[in-house]
């Protein structure tokens, strides 16, 4: 048990470390939009084509914004509007730490994200047609839990008050 908790400690370290650019800061007169489009699986395109850099795509996550008029790549002199067909991030692995009340779960973004769901990164369920499971990241910007995630985590979910239930840093989230 040693191993995944230091291993834990050492992804919630990397996030603590990672220094993102100031985009909330920059509001640059000049602004457009750019054929950028982050489909409903995550896959960045630009003119169509896929991304085959997922270190551009890694790049680009980090001047990402959501602004009222829609999501936009963002650096202090241009400010660019693209398209997210649903959110602009893949929440697709989960380290759990603790257990009961204690429990800690820190989520992976398919951009090199560490989360702990906690009070200001939530886990919901939405159910349109059929569940859809998302992780707020940072400012605005949310992930969608893969299936075989949301899948791992109903197999931690305790049944409380009706429903299906969460638990991570004393926070609850219902997922069903």
């Amino acid at each position: 048990m040693a191993d995944i908790n230091e291993l834990f400690d050492r992804l919630n370290a990397l996030q603590a470390e990672r220094k993102l650019p100031p985009v909330q800061n920059w509001h640059p007169e000049r602004t457009g939009s750019i054929d950028i489009r982050i489909d409903a699986a995550g896959i960045w395109t630009h003119e169509g084509a896929p991304f085959t850099r997922d270190a551009l795509v890694k790049l680009f996550s980090t001047i990402l914004r959501k602004d009222p008029d829609g999501y936009c790549l963002v650096t202090p002199a241009e400010r660019l509007l693209i398209e997210v067909a649903d959110v602009p991030f893949l929440a697709v692995d989960c380290e759990v730490k603790g257990a009961g009340e204690a429990q800690e779960l820190l989520f992976t973004t398919n951009v090199d994200d560490y989360v702990i769901a906690d009070s200001e990164h939530a886990v919901w369920v939405e159910v349109p047609d059929s569940p859809r499971p998302y992780l707020h990241v940072r400012d605005g910007l949310n992930a969608l839990l893969t299936r075989p995630l949301f899948y791992r985590l109903v197999d931690l979910c305790t049944e409380e008050d009706g429903g299906y239930w969460i638990r991570s840093r004393g926070e609850r989230f219902k997922l069903g």
